[in-house]
């Protein structure tokens, strides 16, 4: 049987998977949080734990995209995972991660708080102001935040979503928007300026994504602004 003689599954089939690996998703992405946040081995979230955390994440993530993806008959590529225009989607990901980064920490963080904001504090605890504890918080910004979460909430949540609507663009921009809304809901936030800060940047991505049919420009947008704020955090905050 040949790839365009296999049966493709069926919508009520895509989406009972598509909400078992979203909800099998988020419970790994909480899970080292919680390991590390609730035993406090090894200082809690700080220090190499913060790569340990980064390398769960992205194995374990990768895995249950991969398996999910397999039961869908679909692949990497399906999602986005794409290398042409590669250098011309990393400028694109470079130009809008570092114009973000230059409001963020130019305009809006000194000027609600700076280091006494929640957010910032909130980094502050994780640093331990050694080169290897720098490193491996950057790394989780990284790979857990800008490979991993693009993966899992850009290019698998928004193209398998769109397979179960008729219309294909009614099924992108509604699997976007959901995507938008679930993502930014992850990550917590609790009042208007913490949901501008995550709105902004995620709509970014997703626009990103969007707008080329592959992850890296979105991968590099959010991954640069990951580092750029980890760093710039630590340099202008840290004492």
């Amino acid at each position: 049987m040949t790839q365009t003689e296999v049966k493709a599954p069926s919508r009520t089939k895509i989406l009972i998977v598509f909400i078992l690996t979203i909800i099998i998703g988020y419970a790994l992405f909480i899970v080292p949080d919680i390991f590390f946040g609730v035993t406090k081995i090894n200082g809690g979230k700080i220090g190499i734990n913060l790569f340990i955390m980064a390398l769960f994440q992205f194995l374990a993530i990768t895995l249950l995209l991969h398996t999910s993806l397999k039961i869908l008959k679909k692949d990497w590529k399906y999602i986005g995972l794409k290398f042409e225009d590669l250098k011309r989607d990393s400028l694109f990901g470079l130009l809008f991660g570092a114009l973000w980064t230059s409001i963020q920490f130019a305009l809006i963080i000194p000027n609600t708080g700076g280091g006494n904001r929640a957010d910032v504090s909130g980094m502050l605890n994780m640093y331990d102001g050694t080169v290897l504890g720098t490193v491996s918080f950057i790394a989780l910004g990284v790979i857990g935040g800008g490979i991993t979460e693009e993966l899992f909430n850009r290019g698998y949540f928004i193209n398998i979503l769109k397979n179960i609507f008729k219309n294909p663009k009614i099924g992108l921009w509604v699997s976007a928007i959901l995507s938008i809304i679930i993502f930014s809901f992850g990550h917590m936030p609790t009042n208007s300026l913490e949901w501008f800060d995550i709105l902004v940047p995620t709509i970014i991505y997703t626009l990103l994504f969007i707008s080329t049919k592959r992850l890296t420009a979105s991968i590099v947008a959010h991954g640069f602004y990951n580092m750029s704020a980890i760093l710039l955090t630590y340099y202008i905050y840290y004492r």
